[in-house]
Protein backbone atom coordinates (compact mmCIF):
# COMPACT_ATOMS: atom_id res chain seq x y z
CA UNK A 1 0.00 0.00 0.00
CA UNK A 2 1.20 3.26 -0.82
CA UNK A 3 1.91 6.37 1.46
CA UNK A 4 -1.06 9.02 2.27
CA UNK A 5 1.54 11.28 0.97
CA UNK A 6 2.31 9.47 -2.28
CA UNK A 7 -1.80 9.21 -3.23
CA UNK A 8 -2.15 12.94 -1.91
CA UNK A 9 0.59 14.28 -4.09
CA UNK A 10 -0.96 12.56 -7.36
CA UNK A 11 -4.38 13.74 -6.41
CA UNK A 12 -2.64 17.28 -6.28
CA UNK A 13 -1.13 17.08 -9.40
CA UNK A 14 -4.52 16.21 -11.04
CA UNK A 15 -5.91 19.11 -9.73
CA UNK A 16 -2.95 21.52 -10.77
CA UNK A 17 -3.45 19.57 -14.58
CA UNK A 18 -7.11 20.23 -14.39
CA UNK A 19 -6.34 24.34 -13.53
CA UNK A 20 -3.84 25.24 -16.10
CA UNK A 21 -5.27 22.72 -18.95
CA UNK A 22 -6.80 25.84 -21.04
CA UNK A 23 -3.97 28.36 -19.96
CA UNK A 24 -1.75 25.40 -21.75
CA UNK A 25 -3.61 24.46 -24.59
CA UNK A 26 -3.54 28.10 -25.47
CA UNK A 27 -0.02 29.02 -25.31
CA UNK A 28 0.95 25.60 -26.82
CA UNK A 29 -1.18 26.63 -29.96
CA UNK A 30 0.03 29.88 -29.86
CA UNK A 31 3.82 28.99 -29.78
CA UNK A 32 4.46 30.79 -26.71
CA UNK A 33 6.84 28.06 -25.26
CA UNK A 34 8.36 30.73 -22.71
CA UNK A 35 4.92 31.02 -21.21
CA UNK A 36 4.84 27.66 -20.88
CA UNK A 37 7.76 27.49 -19.29
CA UNK A 38 6.65 29.81 -16.81
CA UNK A 39 4.07 27.46 -15.99
CA UNK A 40 4.18 24.84 -12.86
CA UNK A 41 6.43 21.95 -13.86
CA UNK A 42 3.49 19.84 -12.07
CA UNK A 43 0.75 21.15 -14.39
CA UNK A 44 2.15 19.31 -17.18
CA UNK A 45 -0.12 16.36 -18.18
CA UNK A 46 3.04 14.16 -18.83
CA UNK A 47 3.75 14.10 -15.00
CA UNK A 48 0.25 12.14 -13.91
CA UNK A 49 0.87 8.73 -13.24
CA UNK A 50 -2.25 5.98 -12.96
CA UNK A 51 -2.81 4.89 -9.50
CA UNK A 52 -5.20 2.59 -7.60
CA UNK A 53 -7.91 4.79 -6.07
CA UNK A 54 -8.11 2.23 -3.32
CA UNK A 55 -4.26 1.24 -2.18
CA UNK A 56 -2.11 3.70 -4.66
CA UNK A 57 -0.54 0.77 -6.46
CA UNK A 58 1.12 2.85 -9.36
CA UNK A 59 1.52 -0.68 -11.41
CA UNK A 60 -1.33 -3.41 -12.56
CA UNK A 61 -3.39 -0.48 -13.36
CA UNK A 62 -6.69 -1.48 -14.75
CA UNK A 63 -8.07 1.80 -16.60
CA UNK A 64 -12.04 0.50 -17.15
CA UNK A 65 -11.98 -0.20 -13.14
CA UNK A 66 -9.75 2.79 -11.66
CA UNK A 67 -7.82 -0.27 -9.31
CA UNK A 68 -4.90 -2.43 -9.93
CA UNK A 69 -4.97 -5.71 -10.74
CA UNK A 70 -4.66 -7.01 -7.67
CA UNK A 71 -7.23 -5.34 -5.77
CA UNK A 72 -9.47 -6.10 -8.73
CA UNK A 73 -9.05 -9.84 -8.37
CA UNK A 74 -9.18 -9.71 -4.83
CA UNK A 75 -12.58 -7.50 -4.95
CA UNK A 76 -13.77 -10.05 -8.13
CA UNK A 77 -13.46 -13.12 -6.28
CA UNK A 78 -15.11 -12.02 -2.98
CA UNK A 79 -18.12 -10.23 -5.37
CA UNK A 80 -18.06 -6.64 -4.63
CA UNK A 81 -17.64 -6.29 -8.58
CA UNK A 82 -21.18 -6.45 -9.99
CA UNK A 83 -20.75 -8.28 -13.73
CA UNK A 84 -17.57 -9.71 -13.00
CA UNK A 85 -17.37 -13.53 -11.94
CA UNK A 86 -14.19 -16.02 -12.46
CA UNK A 87 -14.06 -17.94 -15.81
CA UNK A 88 -14.78 -21.87 -15.89
CA UNK A 89 -14.75 -23.83 -19.06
Amino acid sequence: MAKEGVKAREVKRAKLVAKYAEKRAALKAAGDFAGLDALPKASSAVKLHNRCKLTGRPRGYMRQFGISRVTFREMALAGKIPGVKKASW
